[in-house]
Formats: C-alpha cells, structure tokens, sequence
C-alpha cells in the first residue's frame, strides 16, 4: 500500500492511503447515504475478485455505461486494481455511438445502470460477453430505496431472465483478488474524444499521466486541509474533467464526494445546502444558470473555498457576476482529453485576468507554436497550443497516424490557438478543430452530419458551433435538400432523434439552396461562422 512518505504512481495507489490512512473518514454520499474510505476498499476488492472470476485479465478493457453513483468509483477501481482498462461511456449515448467505442476499444464487460433504455442500448452491442447491472435503489438510503422500487417500477430495467450475460452487481462474489503487476506507463483509462476526423477516438491515458494531473492539481490548489473535506460531484465522472477533480484529486485527499447522477438546479441546491461542500467543480451552464436564481435561492458558499470553472470557455461576464453575488472566487481552467485532461488554471491566490485559461500547471510546459512553421513564438504572438508534462496521453487507441500528428517532439499539439502574455496567463482565441463545446460535453460535428447524410432527402449537410447564452455553444445545421425534395426542419430533427444523442441536436437547422464551398470544392464551414 501507498504510505503518506512514497509519492503514489498507480491510481489505485490513491486508494490504498486513503483507506489506510483515514478508514473511517466519510469517502461517498449518494442521497444522504454514506460509505467510509473501509467501506469503498472492501467492496472494490469484492468487485475485482468478481471480475478476476469472470475472466477479466490485465489489458482487458471494460465499460462503465454509470452515472454519478457509488457504482462509479467501485467499477472503476475495481477494474484498475486487476489491471483492467476503463472505457468511460456516457448513458446518454445513442446505441451508435456505444457501439462504435465498444468495437473500437474492444470491451466486452459493461457496467451498466438500471435505466431501462439504457441498459437496452448495451444489451443489444455486439460482443459483450458480461454485462454487470447496478440497480439505483440498492445504493440509496433503506428507505429512499423502498420507495424508488414502489414508485418508480417503470424506471426500473427489467433484464431478459434468459441472458446468461447478465450479472446483478450485489451478486459480485470471487475468492480474494489475486495480485497484478503493474507499472505507471500501463493504460488505465480509454477517454473517447474526437474533432473533426470522423469518429471519437480513444486518448489512451495511463496510471501515470492520470497521477500526475492528480498530483499537479494538487501542487495548483495550495490547501493542505486536516480533516476531511467535501466535494460536490455534479459533473458527469464519465468526462475526464470530473474524472480527475471530483473523483482521483478527492481520493488522493481522502475528500467526500458527493454524487449526484445528473445536474438538476433543485437537487443540486438541496445538496449544497445539505452537505456546504469546501469543493465545487463546474462548466460555465451552471454558474449561469445559478446566476439567474434570485438571491435567497443562492445555495450557501461561505464554506466554500476552490471553485474551478472548465469544460468550455467561461464568459467573463458571467464570472464576475456569480463572484458578485456569492464572495466566491472562481477559477476557469484549460484542458483536453488528450491531457488529463488540465493544463492551466488561474491562481487559487493572486491575480485572475479576464478572458484567460490561467498559467501552466506545476511541471506544465506552454508553448505556442506557429501554424505555418512550427516555430516557437513569443509573449503575445498567436499560435498553436502545444503542451508537455507527464498528463499527456501515450496514444490514440490503435491509431497510429492520428497519434504521430499530435505527438510530436514529445509536445501534444492540442489544435488550439492562443498566446501566452508576458507573465505566463494563456490566452485562448480559436479553435483549429471544428469541436463544439456544449455545456461543457465535446459534440463533434461530423457525427451530427453523417447522421444526416442518411436522410434520403439530404444532399450537403454541414455543422458549426454557434453562440448559444446557457450551453456556450449549440450545433447549428445547414442543409442543401436533393432536387425535388420536401422534409423540412422538423422532419430532420425527428429523423435524427434515434440517430444522436439530444445534446448533439442541432439547435437550428437551416436550409439553404447551397452551401458555401472552397476552390477544390469541399463544404467551407468559414463563412457561416463569419455570417
């Protein structure tokens, strides 16, 4: 196990010292019930013997298909702890979307939450050999539980009796876990992101570069607290954002985190009312929607003292207003799959300037390089984004010539263009990609659009990002329709509503008699963005 004097190299490292060192301090709460550091160890051990006894083996890749639950941080370890990789797969995902990561990562173990539709959409991927079910009533309070099996029978999966596939997750059991070797340069997460080359792809990222954003964060956020602090988990842990700062940096620091399955505005401010957490991590949508509450509705934040904005760019605006309103100071951040995903943050201390990512974190190198040639720029000279430090990713899963364009001279090239002023603070200004940020989720427009090239009435299809108040960003589409056809706007969004997830529904949809065009012919997204 991990002590408190050997520097941990392994993310279940974390864990160990966490239960070795505070076994009683309170590790989750799920709805107002709690699990000790003890408590979470024992059950992950259980999990990983169960896995070790259904055949998983080191390298084997496995799903987490989970929500914001205690499901979440016991699959995860558990996989880790036998030298499994997790493949983080949002619930809300269309039955496409799963199946692409799950054929691209070769999982064939899925943990899934009890959501009907949900589990219905991995229940019908190809090659899933076990799917682990996580009944949501079984982690709530004995009576939350009751009454959610009595009210909410219809949100309730009801698995095929027959599937041999399936395994209820209270009925994990295995021998003791065996032990695995591992080593920090071992894979522990595939976190699928994407751009404007097609598909998502898979940022292999190890027990390594995932320690070290944990322990960067650390060495960013100055506060060496005591006594156990607490740590709102609205984020989805399925994006990389949340992955590191709600949950690793929260078991690094033995913090409670406590889990809500989804951002809703009244069951967020009953939590924060409940449990005045000391840590709050958020995507701009948030701080505007709590800005539009009336004063009294504002949860309390006297406790609360880090608050870290990311996800997608934070408008000033809407910074100073929330600092305004509530004395809390809050941080905005940079970063991407491909690192762990943070790169910068504003001073927890001293100045924030606004419009800016902040300054490099501990052990981060910034540079901005030119686009043409590569050449390392100066203070306030715009350029492409390139980072180093141990967070960087090893690879994109199986694609070799994707990895060779990012990684190069071992700085990822992060396809952002900014500047770095004359006192470090980076500057973001565009993006190179065409990824949208929408509520602090990655939607790629050529998914959006090959979804809608299957529309038989469709003859160009292009997607942007356009400004959008409360998302920061929504997908907008523009649509050339074949000669003679007739679907309109509505038909579009009905035929695309199975084909996509509804965060990647285009907000608009456009048709026009053509679409903008370069010199060789390919759709131009430049002019209507400059429109």
């Amino acid at each position: 196990m991990a002590t408190a004097s050997v520097r941990p190299q392994l993310l279940t490292d974390l864990l160990d010292r966490a239960a070795q060192e505070h076994p009683e301090w309170p590790a989750l709460d799920f709805m107002g019930r709690r699990w000790t550091w003890a408590q979470v160890d024992a059950r992950v051990a259980r999990a990983a013997a169960a896995l070790q006894a259904m055949g998983v083996a080191p390298g084997d890749r496995v799903g987490l298909c989970l929500p914001n639950t205690p499901y979440f941080v016991i699959a995860y370890f558990a996989v880790l702890r036998i030298g499994g990789i997790v493949v983080s797969m949002n619930p809300l995902y269309t039955e496409r979307e799963m199946a692409h990561i799950v054929a691209d990562s070769g999982a064939r173990h899925v943990f899934v939450i009890d959501v009907p539709d949900v589990h219905a959409r991995v229940a019908a991927l190809p090659g899933i050999e076990h799917i682990v079910l996580c009944p949501i009533a079984d982690a709530l309070p004995a009576a939350k539980g009751l009454a959610y099996r009595l009210l909410k029978r219809a949100s309730i999966a009801r698995p095929d009796p027959g599937d041999t596939r399936l395994t209820r997750f209270r009925d994990l059991a295995g021998a003791a876990v065996a032990a695995v070797a591992q080593e920090p340069g071992a894979v522990a997460v595939l976190q699928y992101t994407g751009g404007t080359t097609g598909q998502p792809k898979g940022a292999a990222l190890t027990h390594g570069s995932l320690v070290a954003n944990c322990l960067q964060m650390a060495g960013h956020d100055h506060a060496r607290p005591d006594r156990a602090e607490t740590v709102m988990g609205c984020l989805p842990m399925f994006h990389v954002f949340a992955l590191t700062t709600v949950l690793n940096y929260s078991v690094h620091t033995a913090a409670c985190i406590v889990l809500l399955p989804r951002f809703e505005m009244k069951a967020f401010l009953a939590a924060m009312k409940r449990t005045r957490p000391e840590r709050l991590f958020v995507v701009p949508t948030i701080l505007t929607a709590l800005n539009a509450l009336p004063d009294a509705d504002l949860p309390p934040t006297g406790q609360l003292r880090l608050c870290v904005s990311g996800g997608a760019p934070l408008p000033p605006e809407v910074r100073v207003r929330y600092e305004a309103r509530t004395g809390t100071r809050v941080l905005e951040g940079y970063g991407l799959s491909e690192a762990s995903p943070i790169v910068s943050c504003n001073p927890t201390t001293g100045e924030i300037r606004d419009g800016s990512a902040g300054v490099p974190f501990p052990d981060t190198v910034i540079e901005i390089r030119c686009l043409e040639t590569g050449r390392l720029l100066g203070p306030g000279e715009s350029g492409e984004v390139c980072v180093r430090g141990a967070q960087v990713m090893q690879c994109y899963w199986g694609r070799l010539a994707e990895t060779l364009d990012v990684l190069q001279d071992g700085a990822l090239r992060t396809g952002d263009v900014g500047y770095l002023d004359a006192d470090g603070y980076l500057f973001l200004v565009d993006r190179i990609k065409d990824l949208i940020l929408c509520g602090g989720y990655n939607v790629y427009p050529r998914v959006i659009e090959d979804a809608l090239y299957e529309h038989p009435d469709v003859a160009e299809a292009t997607v942007i990002g356009v400004p959008d108040e409360y998302r920061g960003e929504a997908p907008k589409a523009f649509v050339k329709l074949r000669e003679g056809a007739h679907a309109t706007p509505a038909d579009l969004r009905a035929f695309l509503a199975d084909k996509i997830s509804k965060i990647e529904m285009p907000r608009e949809i456009e048709l026009r008699d053509e679409l903008p065009k370069t010199l060789i012919g390919k759709l131009s997204k430049k002019e209507l963005r400059e429109a």
